[in-house]
């Protein structure tokens, strides 16, 4: 499958992501052709994490508020715990998020990345996968929980990629050129 001519986004809070679950994601969109941008809640640059550890430095390519669903062909939410906290309390980060939705444009998730659809009120009567953790939190909002390494939703109103974690990234890496290329 070619990206060739796409444009992803990757959502990421200042720091608090999983780095593995930027890093390998945004280079099987790379491999795959196509042109990963990276979006924070503001400029300048993010700490990836290995888990509580702080690890490499990513230069962000754009902020939440000055950019839109419009500019870019899909999303990916990386997950980390802090990640998708920080991010569901930033009213522009929900607004970009709900966007794809919105204009139907693909969104992939992975591990606790859900808390982010969650407050963008996306994922009722949706099915998808997370951390295990955040099980009861997406059934209190209306999604339908399943146990497996990826889960594609076919929507409406637009195409819902999940994973539970690292274990599961080449799965996800997999479902997200599929879905973007589609």
């Amino acid at each position: 499958m070619s990206l060739a001519g796409r444009t992803i986004a990757f959502l990421a809070a200042p720091e608090g992501t999983e780095q593995v679950e930027l890093v390998d994601p945004w280079q099987a969109v790379r491999d795959a052709g196509g042109t990963p941008r990276l979006i924070s809640t503001r400029p300048g640059e993010i700490i990836g994490f290995r888990h509580l550890d702080k690890a490499d430095r990513f230069p962000v390519d754009g902020v939440a508020g000055e950019v839109s669903a419009q500019d870019f062909d899909g999303l990916v939410l990386p997950g980390g715990v802090a990640n998708p906290d920080h991010l569901r309390t930033r009213p522009e980060a929900v607004r970009f998020v709900r966007g794809f939705f919105e204009a139907g444009k693909p969104v992939a998730a992975i591990c606790h990345a859900p808390w982010t659809l969650i407050e963008a009120d996306v994922v009722r009567g949706r099915t998808l996968t997370s951390w295990p953790s955040l099980r009861t939190d997406l059934r209190n909002a209306g999604a339908i929980w399943v146990d497996e390494e990826v889960v594609v939703d076919d929507g409406p109103p637009a195409k819902l990629i999940t994973s539970r974690g690292p274990d599961d990234l080449k799965a996800f890496c997999e479902a997200i050129v599929d879905a973007f290329a589609a």
